[in-house]
């Protein structure tokens, strides 16, 4: 085939490629409305019937009748499902909105999380970060959410860092690091890695720099890894701690984010801000020293994932311990 032949079939295959991907995400979007719209009819109908023997029987007489008719999507169970998704999710203009990129597979995998604020945080995820099932089923089994809002606990209203930029803790599983290691150690782990670090840390972040050095009063000063934002448009330091959080961390970053402020930031990007990881927290100390009104966040990093039971145990009592502390602020005199 001669090369513009050859230019112009590739260019046709392109055409093609796009079309089929458009139409099955077309068709995909009609099949979830159309299921959506199946669970709502049968919810109505139960709700105006108020009874709950009619709804115990109607949902298997009509998924009988429609699966003979139309065939396996329309099993008793998956009718059942559609009754659940039309009552979880119930404003259809968030469905139409999440049907464009969200499969009827994914809403399966949201339907059975505990609340609607954590399935719109994942189906957020996946329209942000385009997840696979895979992806999204990941996310959920290492409690990204509840860590994303672990860390929303340090901030206010007004705070410089905007809500979900940040977990606590952070899981480095895959960094393989063997017990003793260092600090250059970690950090090398993470550069080794840095597109799982990335995948971790969130959508947006863009590497720029390892142990990026200032000059101040003629001293040397060294960040440990700086990165970019791009949907904040601001520069992000990275402090690594081996041992717990000290107070003097903070001042470390302080001192960090006023040179970046001062040198490094450009013309339309925002103020720099500070993620200090450490192996351990020390959460009263962060909270008297109110570090998100300097644009610093503290998190944790767990080298090692723990089994299943023990990462929702942990999760579980990191939520409780600073509810509670919110709570008891909340009562203290001002």
């Amino acid at each position: 085939m001669a090369i513009p032949e050859q230019l112009l079939f590739n260019e046709l295959s392109q055409l093609i490629e796009r079309s089929k991907a458009f139409v099955a995400t077309q068709a995909n979007s009609t099949l979830t409305l159309l299921f959506w719209k199946i669970g709502k009819r049968i919810n109505e109908t139960i709700l105006q019937n108020r009874r709950a023997e009619y709804g115990k029987q109607i949902v298997p007489t009509l998924s009988t009748q429609l699966e003979n008719k139309y065939g396996r999507n329309f099993t008793e169970k998956n009718v059942r499902r559609m009754l659940q998704f039309a009552e979880l999710f119930s404003d259809e203009q968030i469905v139409v909105t999440l049907s464009r990129q969200l499969t009827w597979s994914h809403f399966l995998t949201l339907i059975p999380l505990k609340n609607d604020e954590a399935r719109l945080f994942y189906a957020r995820e996946v329209l942000n970060r385009q997840l696979g099932i895979r992806e999204l089923r990941k996310l959920i089994a290492v409690k990204t959410f509840e860590r994303t809002d672990i860390a929303n606990t340090q901030l206010a209203v007004n705070s410089i860092i905007p809500f979900n930029t940040f977990k606590d803790p952070y899981i480095l599983d895959f960094l393989n690091l063997k017990d003793g290691y260092l600090e250059h150690d970690l950090e090398t782990a993470i550069l080794s890695e840095l597109e799982r670090f990335i995948l971790e840390i969130g959508k947006g972040f863009a590497f720029v720099e390892r142990q990026k050095r200032m000059i101040i009063d003629g001293d040397d000063f060294s960040l440990d890894l700086l990165f970019y934002h791009r949907t904040l448009k601001r520069l992000v330091a990275i402090e690594l701690k081996l041992g717990k959080f000290q107070a003097k961390h903070k001042g470390q970053m302080e001192l960090y984010l006023k040179w970046l402020d001062k040198y490094e930031r450009q013309e339309g990007e925002n103020a720099p801000i500070g993620l200090i990881l450490c192996a351990e927290s020390s959460r009263e100390q962060i909270e008297l020293l109110e570090m998100h009104k300097d644009g610093i966040m503290v998190a944790e990093y767990w080298t090692e994932l723990p089994p299943k039971k023990e990462l929702e145990h942990k999760i579980h009592a990191l939520l409780i311990e600073v509810r509670e502390r919110i709570e008891r602020n909340k009562s203290l005199p001002k």
